[in-house]
């Protein structure tokens, strides 16, 4: 996590025993300008580098995406010693992440996460895969980058509704682990709509640290790492819903698990409970969806 992570990148890809060829798979919804200075830097890491434009959508969390990766690895005649570095979110870091374990049974896999939720929640943990059949995630593996670089660049540049689209996998660390998040993201709001790098970096390393407590010692979702699902059951059937009523995305994912989060919580606690009534009250602080409106509703 830095201000700018372009030396450590550098460092990376010349200390790495790799064969100096690496592939740049990025999303091109990022800011134009943040494309154009990482081309610039990786051009002068001597190494050869490729670049792949992908769209970062649920849509194409696909196996025609991953195909297109994978075709592109083979044109190219890349090895096992080879790079993939993806600048994207968490749609296009699964699938590049598939992509490398896939590729001669898996090369070398680095990760810039662009949006809140890839960069507190799906950048690390090794989560790999696509959307099939209708099936979300349905084709997978588990397959960790050997090293994820947060920048403060990018941070500042997330659109306004990606950056608050995240914060409900912020609550949820805080929901189910003890320790200070919560309490941080009610007392800190004009920090976090300040941008402030200080503040974001505590607030990211808390989370990841969170996940890492849950995921480590059960990276195959057998026991503790389930808890990292909490909200998801319901926000994955309000996503899938949504979208197939109205033929394109109405909630972030981000914001289908602060609604799944109430779900989850009125379904345990078997009605209105101090915390969720706190849950619900600080999504609201955030302006984020706390009702699943129907397409007649106004308001």
């Amino acid at each position: 996590i830095a201000k700018k992570i372009f030396d450590n990148l550098l460092k990376d890809l010349k200390n790495l025993n790799s064969d100096k060829k690496v592939l740049f798979i990025y999303d091109k919804k990022i800011d134009e300008k943040i494309i154009k200075n990482f081309a610039l830097n990786l051009k002068t890491s001597g190494c050869s580098v490729f670049f792949l434009e992908l769209t970062g959508s649920k849509i194409n969390k696909s196996e025609k995406t991953l195909f297109k990766i994978l075709d592109f690895l083979i044109q190219k005649k890349f090895t096992k010693n080879s790079v993939i570095l993806s600048c994207s979110g968490g749609v296009i870091g699964d699938i590049a992440s598939l992509a490398s374990s896939l590729y001669l049974r898996g090369l070398i896999y680095l990760h810039i996460p662009t949006t809140i939720t890839s960069i507190i929640d799906s950048c690390i943990g090794g989560k790999a895969g696509i959307n099939y059949k209708g099936l979300i995630n349905s084709l997978g593996t588990y397959y960790h980058p050997k090293v994820v670089y947060i920048s403060e660049e990018i941070l500042k540049k997330i659109p306004s509704r990606e950056y608050y689209s995240g914060i409900p996998e912020i609550i949820k660390y805080g929901l189910i682990k003890k320790n200070s998040i919560f309490k941080n993201l009610i007392k800190a709001k004009d920090l976090i709509d300040k941008r402030n790098f200080n503040f974001l970096s505590k607030l990211i390393n808390d989370s990841l640290k969170t996940k890492i407590f849950f995921f480590s010692k059960d990276v195959y979702e057998k026991d503790k790492r389930l808890s990292l699902n909490f909200g998801h059951t319901f926000a994955h059937a309000i996503e899938m819903g949504t979208q197939k009523i109205f033929k394109k995305e109405i909630f972030r994912h981000g914001e289908a698990v602060g609604l799944g989060m109430l779900c989850e919580l009125y379904y345990a606690y078997k009605g209105n409970s101090k915390i969720l009534i706190e849950t619900e009250k600080l999504l609201k602080k955030y302006n984020l969806p706390t009702r699943i409106l129907n397409n007649k509703d106004k308001n």
